[in-house]
């Protein structure tokens, strides 16, 4: 059985050739460390040749947040974009011009975010850092 088939059936959620196809397209642009959005994956499956329309993705890609299969991030770029949720913390930076995503660990940022919480009285539970930036002109 694939990690695909196992994924959906760990979820809950029966395997059908549509979501298959969603979960392979998602894998693989999470390999490269991209995020794309329902139109990214519809292009990508028109590309693949699939039969598969613009609202199955969005349900899909709604049924995979749902299940915690994908985490699905609104970035001020405009649209909301996914990825696999690996279960393992990071943070963003958006290219303002190019709208690449470039995801980032900072232990330091984090033991920081952890001590203001405190300072202020609280307990860190969850955070989302979004830095937006720009490529530095030489």
């Amino acid at each position: 059985m694939s990690f695909e088939n196992q994924e959906l059936k760990k979820a809950g959620l029966k395997v059908t050739l549509p979501r298959l196809k969603i979960m392979q397209i998602l894998e693989a642009s999470s390999e490269q460390g991209q995020h794309m959005s329902a139109e990214d994956v519809y292009k990508a499956l028109l590309e693949a040749q699939e039969e598969v329309g613009l609202a199955t993705v969005y349900r899909v890609l709604t049924q995979f947040e749902s299940a915690g299969l994908v985490s699905r991030h609104n970035f001020e770029t405009g649209h909301s974009v996914y990825e696999i949720a690996k279960g393992e913390h990071h943070d963003h930076m958006v290219c303002v011009d190019t709208g690449e995503v470039i995801e980032f660990t900072d232990p330091v940022i984090e033991e920081r975010q952890h001590q203001i919480a405190k300072e202020h009285g609280f307990d860190l539970e969850d955070h989302s850092l979004v830095l937006y930036v720009r490529k530095k002109s030489r």
